[in-house]
């Protein structure tokens, strides 16, 4: 498929006026800068998608104009010592209707998925995870998606698609292929008991934002169990990130942001991120903008960190434990890699259920571990085995 037709080129007086800073970022990125000559993608790794598309924001009119001014404050970044395979495939043209946008940019990423090529979206509203969720249809397999935000944009069956709602929309979609869906950093006066008590009956799991700040580092298990990652800036407090519309006291910090963030870079697993809600009219000097360039810099310097160490068919590189748990009579197996010291453990699944085989073994923690050898049972281990059984 020809992509190029979707895309606008860059602002040349804006992108290519690096040439005398060898040590940036605008340097080390492949950019379609010349209408008559799309970046050839070969070899590429990571590609960004800019998608200026809000008319399905909620009190944020105005996120669509960020992906140019995140671009501006991410190419001014100095690189680090990676062999940078980064092409930026410039702003997709919007469509007459919002499903027409919805449209491209699933094209587009079914695309690159399918070289090889981990998309990176600049939104934007967050309905376009719709979109991205979409993108995966066709690989007949069942995937995670991760969302930071403060709510759960559930909806109802009766709404339209928009950024409250986009969630509902992909529970919803036939085909379903959707496996496991996180949220983190849920505020509670934002979502309500009802919507809580719901993602329970669904097995999907929900952080709490005290629960997660309380313990940074047990994010990292939830975050490379996804496939896709969903950023929305309102889980960032306002004092970090004032950019939003929809901007609140409480959130993450905006270095608890980038540490999520790098947790999805190292992530072999995931294949797509995208960066929704900043908008410029609500920012203070560009502050929401530079953020999100810190938090992409962090993902790319994860990305070329990854350790490719997946306990998927060859475990020889791991160092296997069991644990018989009295209680319930069950037995859990986990893995720990000697390359980079993570955790995973292994959940039975029936013969029949051959579409979750990727999904047998789960990223844990140690304190998974731990919590198995006081014979209680992790939670993220009963999770999954009830999604799968």
């Amino acid at each position: 498929m020809d992509i190029s037709v979707f895309f606008e080129p860059l602002d040349r007086s804006r992108f290519d006026v690096y040439d005398d800073q060898k040590t940036v970022m605008g340097n080390v990125v492949k950019k379609f800068l010349d209408p008559e000559k799309f970046p050839d993608r070969e070899g590429c790794q990571v590609a960004f998608i800019g998608c200026g598309e809000d008319r399905g924001s909620v009190m944020n009119d105005g996120c669509g104009k960020a992906p140019d001014i995140i671009r501006e404050k991410f190419y001014q970044l100095k690189k680090a010592k990676h062999s940078y395979k980064v092409v930026d495939l410039g702003n997709i043209r919007l469509g007459e209707s919002l499903k027409d946008t919805y449209a491209a940019l699933s094209a587009i990423m079914m695309e690159l998925l399918k070289e090889g090529i981990l998309p990176v979206v600049l939104g934007g509203s967050q309905d376009l995870t719709f979109a991205q969720y979409v993108a995966y249809q066709q690989m007949e397999e069942t995937v995670n998606i991760v969302s930071v935000d403060a709510k759960f944009d559930l909806g109802s069956t009766e709404e339209e698609i928009r950024s409250s709602t986009y969630l509902g929309k992909i529970i919803l979609h036939e085909p379903n292929f959707l496996f496991n869906f996180s949220s983190i950093g849920y505020q509670t006066y934002f979502v309500g008991h009802d919507q809580v008590e719901l993602m329970d009956k669904l097995y999907f799991d929900a952080y709490r934002l005290g629960q997660v700040r309380k313990d940074m580092e047990e994010v990292e298990p939830i975050v490379r169990n996804a496939d896709i990652l969903s950023f929305d800036l309102t889980a960032i407090r306002q004092s970090d990130a004032p950019g939003n519309g929809n901007a609140s006291p409480n959130g993450f910090y905006g270095e608890e942001a980038c540490q999520i963030i790098r947790y999805a870079g190292i992530s072999d697993k995931l294949t797509s991120i995208g960066f929704y809600e900043t908008n410029p009219l609500f920012d203070n000097h560009d502050q929401t903008s530079h953020l999100v360039a810190q938090m992409i810099w962090y993902f790319i310097d994860g990305f070329y960190s990854r350790k490719k160490d997946m306990p998927v068919s060859n475990k020889s590189g791991f160092v296997k434990y069991r644990v018989a748990l009295k209680k319930s009579e069950q037995e859990i197996i986990f893995y720990k890699s000697k390359k980079s010291g993570r955790w995973w453990m292994e959940v039975p699944y029936p013969n029949a259920k051959t579409k979750y085989h990727r999904h047998h073994l789960i990223p844990c923690s140690y304190k998974d571990y731990e919590t198995a050898c006081k014979d209680e049972m992790p939670e993220r281990w009963w999770q999954a085995f009830q999604k799968i059984s």
